[in-house]
């Protein structure tokens, strides 16, 4: 199933249980909460990789280098 389907499901049942309504527009809220997170997560994802990179990137040149300090502060 795909997440959008899931999203669906999930989101009807438990806007369901309330009981006071149908659960079709839980199911549209979830469906759309599925698509939203199918694209957030890889974005969260490749910044926090990219993040970790650079900083490893950062301490390397630091080491490899030496710290560089300014000489007109």
């Amino acid at each position: 199933m795909s997440a959008t389907t899931i999203g669906a499901l999930v989101g009807g049942a438990i806007d369901g249980m309330s009981g006071d309504d149908s659960a079709a527009d839980g199911a549209l809220v979830g469906a759309i909460t599925a698509n939203v997170l199918k694209v957030a997560i890889p974005v969260v994802i490749t910044y926090a990789i990219g993040w970790a990179v650079l900083r490893g990137l950062g301490a390397a040149k630091d080491a490899v280098f030496g710290e560089q300090k300014d000489v007109n502060a």
